[in-house]
């Protein structure tokens, strides 16, 4: 059943939405050579805490012990921080967290360029970026999620990447994982239809070469199947009376917001 939200609750949620977008901001100081993912899920989850007041709501859902994933390279979700995992010039990783407060869950994610990127893979990061934002761009009340679908897809293939299809965007609020799914593939004009009020995640996950998937030993990392790069960016959305409003939408982000709106 999907929850809208109403007034009240967006006043709030807008502030658990702020507080995930400032912790990927302040970040991305961290996110550099010779830096070992569990100092950055360790900073993360303090930050959570004790600047915000706020809950690291990932920490013990499906028992996973940190306040983010980190997603290295041909990671492509559900990256476990390890002091073994250490930052390399010409990585890219994605870093995923969620905040709770006031009873609401934001979901947010960003890709950070380490040192000196290849072309290719700071290609990878810009498309899925763009993705992302298309995506976004199809969120109004009458609209459906195969319109958001679409244009994410649209825009990986026109430029020769693939979409992730075996996990998706989310509807989002009291609870991390609520209606409706949202694919990053689809079909104009079919599927849930958008209305006022309703919360979800946009979070494309974009390859490099095949979309084929492997889950690792752990049965929780999900890496490529044939070992090329994957990229994410992910915000958690609000459908407004005539658009939308991006609840996690960083500081940094919103001169890029006005080139695209």
């Amino acid at each position: 059943m999907i929850k809208l939200k109403s007034e009240q609750d967006i006043i709030l949620y807008r502030e658990t939405g702020r507080i995930a977008g400032e912790i990927l901001s302040t970040l991305k100081e961290q996110v550099k050579p010779g830096v070992d993912t569990y100092t950055i899920a360790k900073l993360a989850e303090e930050l959570i805490i004790h600047k915000y007041q706020a809950i690291p709501s990932s920490i013990g859902q499906y028992d996973f012990k940190f306040a983010l994933n980190s997603s290295i390279n041909n990671v492509i979700c559900h990256g476990v921080p390890a002091k073994d995992e250490i930052l390399k010039d010409g990585d890219i990783i994605n870093l995923d967290l969620t905040v709770k407060k006031h009873g609401f869950i934001a979901d947010t994610s960003r890709m950070y360029l380490v040192g000196e990127v290849s072309p290719e893979a700071r290609q990878l990061c810009k498309i899925t970026y763009e993705c992302m934002w298309k995506g976004i761009e199809q969120v109004r009340p009458g609209n459906t999620v195969g319109d958001i679908g679409y244009a994410i897809q649209r825009h990986a293939t026109r430029n020769n990447f693939t979409v992730v299809r075996e996990y998706c965007g989310h509807g989002i609020g009291q609870k991390m994982h609520e209606d409706p799914q949202i694919a990053h593939y689809g079909t104009k004009g079919k599927g849930q239809v958008l209305q006022k009020g309703m919360t979800f995640t946009i979070e494309p996950m974009i390859n490099q070469g095949s979309r084929q998937i492997k889950h690792l030993a752990d049965d929780w990392t999900v890496v490529t199947k044939d070992g090329k790069l994957s990229a994410q960016w992910e915000h958690t959305i609000l459908v407004t009376d005539k658009g939308f409003e991006i609840l996690t939408l960083r500081e940094e982000e919103k001169e890029e917001f006005s080139k695209w709106f």
